[in-house]
């Protein structure tokens, strides 16, 4: 079964506390999410590869330890998980992305994808997919999946705020895929929304209804 990494560093806990606040303007919120994401990703890329390097000090040669080549996918689900991505670039510039876009039918309720562009050697890659908001998981389950089908192995999920019912989907979907979690929430209410939550990530992010 996958493990679940929550987050108990006290700025990644301020940090959500204040997108949490609906008095939080959409300006303010953007740059919480993308600070938060930075953060968590100094531990959602611990295990990113490295190789020796010989490079030349002030004072000698030396060998020391860079980043492997070809190492880092992200891939958010759009749109919500596109606020979350700047924060990992920031960390790791040279990193890919990829995009997948899903909708829900409105008839048998299971995701439908409408656009997914992933790097093309995505295989070679540690693949972080991201979406703020972890609620029900079907999404995240689809659109790992989708990951998974263009030849992705090494794949992570990071949110912002999990409900368990979306964990445990998420689990029993995919046992193999490590879920990164800045706060872990209580329950889904009836409308299927994360409480307490924060509300919908997405219109927050861009100031929309």
């Amino acid at each position: 079964m996958s493990k679940v990494h929550v987050f108990d560093h006290p700025l990644i806990q301020h940090k959500v506390a204040l997108i949490r606040d609906i008095n939080t303007s959409s300006k303010d919120f953007r740059e919480l999410v993308r600070e938060i994401s930075l953060l968590m990703g100094f531990e959602v890329t611990r295990d990113l590869r490295l190789k020796p390097v010989e490079i030349t000090t002030p004072i000698e040669k030396t060998t020391v330890n860079m980043l492997a080549d070809e190492d880092l996918a992200i891939v958010p689900i759009l749109r919500a998980g596109l606020g979350m991505v700047d924060g990992f670039l920031d960390l790791v510039p040279n990193a890919k992305v990829g995009f997948v876009g899903l909708y829900r039918d409105h008839e048998t309720h299971l995701p439908v994808e409408y656009y997914c562009k992933l790097p093309d050697d995505i295989e070679k890659r540690q693949v972080v997919v991201l979406d703020p908001m972890l609620a029900t998981g079907g999404s995240a389950a689809a659109a790992i999946q989708f990951v998974k089908d263009k030849g992705a192995k090494n794949i992570s999920f990071a949110c912002l705020i999990a409900a368990p019912e979306g964990i445990k989907v998420l689990q029993e979907a995919h046992p193999d895929v490590d879920i990164f979690v800045a706060a872990k929430d209580e329950k889904l209410n009836e409308d299927a929304y994360i409480v307490p939550g924060l509300g919908d990530a997405g219109d927050r992010i861009y100031g929309t209804k």
